[in-house]
């Protein structure tokens, strides 16, 4: 399977991202092609091979009209115009004339100003920021293809849920400063345009790194993480660590786009890499390269000599002697609600030569705390164990079949080029059974006997 893993030791933001995937492979020209389907004026569009902590990388930056710098104002200059090709990743200039001004979500110094930079809030940013709807319709009147629209959206939706949060009001009226402005609209709008070309991988990341301290916000002084990007994440249930790093490390771009594509955090795992890129922040961090690094490589089929899938699930169980059907019932049905990728109770013999019953929840890893509270909390045990299995899964996928009673929905499943499973799914089974008054298993077997040649 095609897979994008995201080191985040010195965090994300939206620059960073896009520079990565720049260095990655994504061709930047077709990128900035992309991009004007937006049809915004007043930037041009930077991306030059530098390096940051003697680490080589990309540093893709949105200049906008009428000044003379990058969007970004940290204390460290940004960098000039350069004529590097090499990795095919020159610098571009394409000013569309009119002159916006802009909010600052790019390379660790982005909206929230940090002490002792400049305070970027000043009336024209409030003047010329946008709302979560008019940012919404210039993405869907844009020919940008189906899936660039629906994830930026998804992704503007966030952080509109996030501001509105915040500031007490309802998403569709959230009026945006900082993302609203051209240059994180490119930012996020961009992301998604690079991780198409790229395939649109899966997206793996590690924990997610922040910093400490204070950032200056267009409303005043606030604590590391940034009020948007805590909300962003959380809504998500992502965790967070901090660092020593006195500085932000997580942008609310970057929080979003986390939020919306990262399927895991972890470490990596059967990841065989294809390509490595690094996006180059601005500052110069206090305790860490301010680089992200991509790694965009396969995990699909890596071990042994067959193609089958591989990935790491959680195991979650617990003894219970004292424990109802009509709990166990009502358990199963919230934990498959919630995402569970399976529940099932085994009868065991407990202490005491005492009946009891084995409770056991598969979930993702990222979901285990989730679940382990709904067991602690929806039955009578005092404790869960917990552990990982590392599963092999066939290649699935679902086809439609024609039988005399309507089309039937039928999951295959594939191992090394062969069809080795076909299993009629049960919803679309049930419904047609209902409908053609037949019993379920003339379905399923009429189903099975449409099946074309394995």
């Amino acid at each position: 399977m095609n897979t994008l893993y995201l080191d985040l030791l010195s965090g994300i933001s939206g620059d960073m991202f896009i520079g990565a995937l720049i260095d990655a492979g994504v061709d930047f020209h077709r990128l900035e092609v992309e991009l004007r389907k937006l049809g915004l004026d007043g930037y041009h569009l930077h991306a030059l091979r530098s390096h940051k902590c003697s680490i080589a990388g990309t540093k893709f930056d949105v200049h906008l009209a009428g000044h003379g710098h990058a969007h970004e104002h940290s204390p460290e200059p940004a960098h000039g115009h350069s004529h590097d090709h090499d990795h095919g990743h020159p610098h571009s200039h394409h000013d569309h004339g009119e002159d916006h001004t802009h909010s600052h979500d790019h390379g660790h110094g982005h909206a929230h100003t940090h002490e002792g930079d400049h305070d970027h809030h000043g009336e024209d940013d409030h003047e010329h920021g946008r709302g979560f709807a008019e940012i919404r319709g210039l993405i869907e009147r844009s020919p940008l293809s189906d899936w660039v629209k629906e994830k930026s959206i998804s992704i503007f939706r966030r952080v509109a849920i996030a501001e509105g949060r915040i500031h007490g009001v309802p998403a569709d009226e959230v009026h945006f400063h900082e993302v609203g402005a051209v240059d994180s609209i490119v930012d996020i709008v961009g992301a998604c345009i690079a991780l198409e070309m790229l395939g649109r991988p899966r997206l793996l990341a590690a924990p997610v790194i922040e910093g400490t301290g204070t950032v200056r916000c267009a409303h005043g002084l606030f604590p590391i993480p940034a009020p948007a990007t805590l909300e962003i994440l959380s809504a998500r249930g992502i965790r967070v660590t901090q660092c020593d790093e006195p500085h932000e490390l997580v942008t609310p771009t970057g929080a979003a786009i986390l939020a919306e594509f990262v399927e895991h955090f972890g470490p990596m795992r059967h990841l065989a890499p294809r390509r490595i890129g690094f996006g180059l922040g601005t500052r110069d961090n206090a305790t860490r390269p301010n680089v992200l690094r991509v790694i965009l490589g396969d995990t699909s089929a890596t071990t042994g000599s067959h193609d089958w899938q591989v990935d790491t699930v959680a195991v979650l169980e617990t003894n219970l002697d004292d424990v109802s059907g009509e709990v166990l019932g009502r358990f199963i049905e919230l934990a498959l609600m919630r995402g569970a990728l399976d529940v099932f109770h085994t009868p065991i013999q407990m202490k005491k030569n005492r009946p009891g019953t084995l409770l056991t929840v598969l979930c993702a890893e990222e979901k285990a705390d989730d679940f382990t509270l709904l067991i602690l909390t929806e039955t009578s045990s005092f404790g869960v164990r917990r552990s990982t299995a590392e599963r092999r899964k066939l290649a699935r996928e679902i086809i439609a079949v024609k039988t005399a009673h309507g089309e039937i929905a039928v999951k295959i499943g594939r191992l090394d080029g062969r069809r080795v499973q076909a299993a009629p799914e049960y919803e679309s089974c049930k419904a047609a059974s209902i409908a053609a008054n037949v019993p379920l298993k003339t379905i399923y077997e009429s189903a099975i006997a449409a099946l074309p040649p394995a």
